[in-house]
């Protein structure tokens, strides 16, 4: 708590903690400051998504002139980015449902309960998050190709699921850790079976750390190139990573298309964002507390 003391001739001094008026303006214009550079890309690329159909290839300094939708309407109606579109959904919707339940169980059942090979099992979930996706690859793609999984999409989502729930099952692991086992014990007094405690009590109780699973799982999914574009060969299985680089060639790039693509794309993640936004500073503080 800032003190405030008065100076010679009843002048008043600052308090401890108390920034002067040059310090409070640098700090604001330093801000401000980061925030242009922040929205700069995005502004860029919502107004080169707007130009006329190969407007971006003029010369001339222009931010805003003749708006259009015309690269929109490209994109949606003389390219397959509705067929991505819906497969790049597809396999996110799954990996957040499957990536939320399997870590919240795996993380309450290593919160809760000692069994045999329990270390083992904590130390295989950190071990997996060392080995950086380009490794992968190749043991999971013959993986795949073993089970007929390649250009499927549920191949896909187990590719997903080894990336999102070893990180997901310690964070929700941590979070259990700070919720009391006498609320667990109170449902088995009332009749709760374990798992019944775990799905009526407890997770209830873990909002804002499934709130953190499920966007860390969705963005796996949504924006990632390399599993994809080695895991889906044929054109109707891309997803939009995979999709989008039909837009970039050798010596050219209709960058109309791959703004107006990247602006949509955009917008479903905002919208995941949003719906969880309020819970994600408690779901990651909480589970970053205690390991």
């Amino acid at each position: 708590m800032s003190t405030v003391a008065a100076g010679p001739k009843g002048t008043r001094t600052r308090g401890r903690g108390e920034r002067g008026v040059a310090a409070s303006i640098l700090l604001h214009a330093t801000l401000v400051v980061a925030t242009l550079i922040s929205l700069f890309p995005i502004v860029w690329l919502v107004l080169t998504s707007l130009k006329p159909r190969d407007g971006w290839l003029s010369s001339e300094l222009e931010i805003f002139n003749q708006p259009s939708l015309d690269n929109y309407v490209r994109v949606l109606g003389e390219t397959e980015f509705p067929t991505w579109l819906l497969n790049s959904v597809l396999a996110a919707a799954l990996t957040t449902v499957l990536g939320v339940f399997v870590a919240s169980t795996t993380g309450y059942a290593i919160s809760r309960f000692r069994f045999p090979g329990h270390r083992g099992v904590m130390w295989l979930l950190l071990v997996t998050q060392m080995f950086p996706v380009a490794i992968l690859i190749v043991p999971l793609y013959n993986l795949m190709a073993g089970l007929g999984l390649l250009n499927q999409i549920p191949g896909l989502v187990i590719a997903y699921l080894t990336v999102a729930v070893p990180f997901c099952a310690w964070m929700m692991k941590s979070y259990f850790d700070t919720i009391p086992r006498e609320i667990d014990q109170a449902g088995m007094v009332d009749g709760l079976t374990p798992f019944g405690t775990f799905w009526r009590v407890v997770l209830p109780l873990a909002r804002p750390s499934l709130a953190v699973t499920a966007f860390y799982s969705f963005m796996t999914a949504w924006g990632e190139v390399a599993y994809a574009t080695v895991f889906m060969s044929q054109e109707e299985k891309r997803t939009l990573g995979v999709g989008l680089q039909q837009f970039v060639g050798q010596h050219w790039s209709d960058w109309g298309l791959l703004t107006a693509s990247a602006v949509l794309i955009a917008i479903p993640a905002a919208v995941v964002f949003l719906l969880v936004q309020r819970h994600l500073v408690t779901g990651l503080t909480a589970g970053a507390t205690k390991l």
